[in-house]
């Protein structure tokens, strides 16, 4: 479950290069020339890789085999050779989803740790091309595109091959709250890497953006495996469903909350109280800080074979 489902976040890293082929007559123009197609319209290559590959994924997904087996016709047939033994197991009624509170509980949390990863992922691209005299790293867009790609990289291999393992010693639960626990102080340290430079500032922020990736995945995918986990296999569809909804809703509040706060925060660069940009990630820590808190009860529920 570390490995299948769940590798779906790591595709946030693969995207980036687009940041690095625009605009593409300013990045190469041996390549490509500014009269040329793509140098009159300098968003053209980069949207041409993302839906090469979209197409690819909607190809590769003909081949993906169904999860779910329901072989009615031989249910039938044990039904009539073995009838007291199909009567003693009759199902359970299904219970409402809606009303299950350790579903709902990690949807809950799911939703507002993936609200602030959106809200993050949106404020650091504002925050490293924006001027130093405003708290950015004045960062062109081709060095934000380096910077995502190698995390992206770097997520991918963390969870093709470090997060199983970490699950499995730690358990879902524990990993998710330490990985949260870990993001805040990548967070609270955003702010003062204006004050380094050169090959210093590159180190840092490349390792702080890897960090960040592999602990934002690890806390998505855990709370994916507990809403898994927390209901049967043929409510599962279901259960991801409402998921995606709540997810999406409050994905979709991130990117302007995001913005409107980075603009604000650009006039207040000489307040008393966390000034610019400082405050701006405090806000960050605050969501952060709000599913970190949501982890542990009274309001996650736990499943019994989670205790």
């Amino acid at each position: 479950m570390g490995v299948g489902p769940y590798n779906w976040p790591s595709n946030w890293g693969l995207p980036c290069p687009g940041n690095m082929k625009y605009p593409p007559a300013k990045q190469y123009p041996h390549i490509f020339d500014d009269k040329s197609t793509f140098g009159r319209f300098p968003y053209l290559l980069p949207c041409l890789c993302i839906s090469t590959l979209a197409t690819l994924a909607l190809i590769c997904c003909i081949w993906l085999p169904e999860t779910l087996h329901k072989h009615t016709n031989l249910e039938k047939v044990v039904e009539t050779a073995e009838p007291s033994t199909a009567q003693e197991h009759t199902e359970s009624p299904k219970k409402s989803l809606l009303k299950n509170w350790p579903l709902m509980s990690s949807i809950i949390t799911y939703s507002v740790f993936s609200l602030h990863d959106t809200a993050y992922s949106e404020i650091f691209s504002l925050w490293t091309v924006s001027d130093r005299k405003y708290g950015g790293l004045s960062f062109s867009s081709k060095d934000v595109g380096q910077v995502l790609t190698v995390a992206g990289a770097c997520l991918l291999v963390y969870q093709l091959f470090v997060y199983r393992w970490l699950d499995k010693i730690l358990g879902t639960i524990n990993s998710t709250r330490i990985a949260s626990a870990l993001s805040i102080p990548i967070i609270a340290a955003y702010p003062f890497m204006t004050h380094l430079s050169g090959i210093r500032l590159g180190v840092v922020l490349y390792i702080a953006a890897m960090f960040k990736s592999s602990l934002a995945i690890t806390r998505v995918s855990g709370t994916s495996l507990l809403q898994n986990n927390v209901v049967p296999q043929g409510q599962r569809g279901a259960a991801n469903g409402i998921a995606t909804t709540f997810m999406s809703l409050f994905k979709s509040v991130a990117p302007a909350g995001a913005g409107i706060i980075f603009s604000w925060a650009q006039k207040r660069q000489h307040a008393a109280f966390f000034p610019g940009d400082q405050m701006v990630f405090l806000l960050l820590n605050l969501t952060e800080m709000l599913g970190l808190l949501l982890t542990f009860k009274p309001f996650l529920a736990v499943p019994e074979h989670y205790k």
